[in-house]
């Protein structure tokens, strides 16, 4: 297998990896607010959301940027427990501030935080060249999401069918069901994270 071929695997691999849960969290989290009919604004927040950690990652990993690794690693679960209360705060995003469309700033800023820890990961497999183990891990890193993100659509299209099912109400009552009830198991595990990481 060719250098580039290796960082792309050991990219999805390090989203896919079980020990990467925060990371897995952050995309639930962010994915829970949408339907397959707002692909659009989904689209919007995760195209925001891998360029604030491609910036990040391609800073650190070089060493333009230095940062201390039990800050970001603290940092990661309030980016997903801040997450979750939004989803969580934020009935309409349609009325909302933008229509919604604040979430990709939101995302790309949260975006900046994972690439730091993306970076701590890669800066410890290199020496040499960097930019095809660069380009190769950020695009396991994408082509790991794609996956996590395919998967949670999948579960929370399920979700909503089994809610409606249940005759808990219209669409949209079980649609909001399914964000709350998601958003607070992730905020409760991210909770615990910030708690268990926190640097002092």
């Amino acid at each position: 297998m060719s250098e580039l071929g290796t960082f792309v695997e050991l990219g999805f691999r390090h989203i896919l990896n079980p020990g990467a849960l925060d990371h897995i969290l952050f995309l639930l989290a962010l994915a829970a607010v949408y339907r397959r009919e707002d692909w659009r604004d989904a689209l919007w927040a995760v195209s925001a959301f891998t360029l604030g950690h491609s910036i990040t990652l391609a800073l650190a990993v070089t060493g333009a940027l230095v940062l201390p690794t039990p800050v970001i690693e603290f940092l990661i679960p309030l980016t997903i427990l801040a997450t979750g209360l939004e989803n969580i705060a934020v009935r309409s995003r349609a009325g909302g501030l933008w229509h919604g469309r604040y979430r990709a700033g939101f995302t790309a800023m949260f975006g900046l935080v994972h690439g730091a820890g993306f970076a701590n990961y890669l800066r410890s497999l290199f020496a040499g060249s960097i930019a095809g183990p660069l380009f190769g891990f950020n695009l396991g890193i994408e082509l790991g999401q794609l996956v996590v993100l395919g998967s949670a659509a999948i579960l929370l299209a399920g979700i909503d069918r089994a809610l409606a099912a249940s005759g808990r109400g219209f669409a949209m009552a079980a649609y909001r069901w399914r964000v709350i009830g998601v958003s607070a198991v992730v905020v409760m595990v991210a909770a615990r994270m910030a708690v268990e990481r926190r640097p002092w």
